[in-house]
């Protein structure tokens, strides 16, 4: 048969139509490697192996196969509210911030309500299986365990017993096919493998669970040649001087893809982690200056997170600029609009930004609460602690509402908020609302000093 030949890099898995020594896309040396593929001899020799379905002749959505529900509430949430048979689920994380964990737990779950969970580890022997099953309190579960690295090897022995209802690769970066002569890791064994697997569970509709290891750019290695086979791609997040987790959607078939499940890692695993919100805002018995809680929505959960300022006059000719947990280039801009549009000078000050908890926020309504912070820092003034900010900002300076601000401010009210600064419009029950039209507003409500030009401007914009 006629084989086509293509270069791919074993790093980010870009095709180029020729080698050369240095990939274009991800930058890398000596990545590229020539590759063949058998392409059809001709549309003669292509058989037909079914016809179209109509989409009302297909089953009805009742009679379709329930999800299975783990068990491990956060864990069902991020999936849309269980694992779908036939699905393909990528999980991705650090290494080191609990992927083995939470899916050993979540495999143990089911198999005590009756499933037939496998779990088959490529990086270790079943016996440090065992050890971490058991220092987690799982070991007990009917899991079954194997270890194993060809894929044709896994299949088969899948195939010969019982299909199973779940099955974990950990990892996929360590699986081969004696097809390839490429070495473990590769794009082209990686791809390949995947493929085998993903092609097993919509076949037999067994869920494939499959652990993938992050790059040091954040993306799962291989993310091109794996995410678009997989129905779900989840990130496992965590900052090692904290110790809670986040599991995160950024692709769903079955469920929303901007939803979050929070655990706490302890040292019996992952727990469950029901109320975040108190997490993320820990002790505020404080009254230092420039903090401020931003009530803000993670897919379909409200979380209230308090956002950290700091504003001191800079010790070097630049102006340092520090963010943790927020966007860089929003804060710049954000600094802007303040200069701008209410005069505060904080071009020439040093400017720290902090999310507490280590939750990284990516939400334009997050930037109300931002600048009270940054406000509240640079004229050294607490704010109120039961005050809770969201709102977007533009460049005009004007605040523009958020959406589903009913959850914001229920989940603010629930715990013990009185006082909700809000965009103009926004209307709620139970708490207090302090609408603002745009910064000069929220300057002037949360104790800065407009400059003269700007403060005479505002009398006569009144007048």
């Amino acid at each position: 048969m006629a084989r086509t030949l293509s270069f791919v890099c074993q790093s980010c898995g870009a095709a180029h139509s020729k080698w050369s020594g240095k990939c274009d896309a991800c930058g890398g040396w000596n990545t590229i490697v020539e590759e063949g593929a058998p392409i059809p001899a001709g549309a003669g020799a292509r058989r037909s192996k079914g016809r179209p379905f109509a989409l009302e002749d297909l089953k009805a959505a009742d009679e379709l196969p329930a999800r299975r529900v783990t068990g491990i509430v956060e864990f069902d949430r991020v999936c849309g509210g269980g694992l779908v048979p036939g699905s393909a689920l990528l999980i991705g994380g650090d290494p080191g911030v609990g992927k083995s964990t939470l899916i050993l737990q979540a495999l143990a779950s089911q198999a005590l309500q009756g499933g037939h969970a496998v779990y088959i580890s490529g990086e270790e022997a079943m016996a440090q299986v065992r050890m971490r099953a058991a220092r987690m309190g799982v070991a007990e579960s009917p899991v079954a365990l194997g270890s194993a690295t060809c894929v044709e090897d896994i299949l088969s022995t899948l195939e010969s017993g019982r299909t199973p209802s779940v099955v974990a690769i950990d990892s996929i970066q360590t699986i081969w096919t004696s097809a390839l002569d490429a070495a473990p890791g590769t794009i082209a064994q990686v791809r390949t493998a995947s493929f085998d697997l993903v092609r097993y569970a919509k076949a037999t509709g067994t869920a494939l669970l499959l652990i993938g290891h992050v790059t040091k750019d954040g993306q799962i290695a291989g993310p091109r040649a794996v995410e678009h086979l997989v129905d779900a791609v989840l990130y496992f997040e965590g900052e090692r001087g904290h110790h809670f987790r986040i599991l995160r959607a950024v692709k769903n078939r079955f469920g929303p893809t901007d939803e979050i499940g929070v655990f706490e890692m302890t040292g019996r695993g992952l727990i469950e982690v029901s109320n975040p919100s108190a997490l993320f805002l820990g002790d505020r018995s404080g009254t230092a200056p420039g903090t401020a809680v931003f009530a803000g929505l993670e897919g379909t959960r409200p979380l209230l997170i308090e956002v950290q300022a700091l504003v001191g006059p800079t010790g070097y000719g630049t102006p340092r600029r520090a963010v943790v947990g927020w966007d860089a280039g929003r804060l710049s801009m954000l600094l802007a609009v303040l200069d701008t549009r209410a005069g505060l000078a904080m071009g020439g000050h040093d400017v720290y930004l902090n999310v507490a908890g280590g939750l990284k926020v990516g939400e334009p309504a997050a930037d109300l609460a931002t600048a009270a912070a940054l406000i509240s820092a640079f004229a050294g003034k607490p704010l109120p602690g039961d005050w809770a900010f969201f709102g977007e900002i533009s460049l005009s300076g004007a605040v523009r509402p958020a959406p589903q601000s009913e959850l914001r401010l229920k989940e603010a009210a629930r715990l013990g908020f009185r006082t909700a600064v809000v965009p103009e419009g926004t209307k709620a029950e139970g708490l207090e609302l302090k609408a603002v039209r745009d910064v000069t507003d929220l300057v002037l409500l949360t104790g800065g000093e407009l400059r003269q030009s700007e403060r005479r401007g505002r009398i006569e914009s009144h007048d």
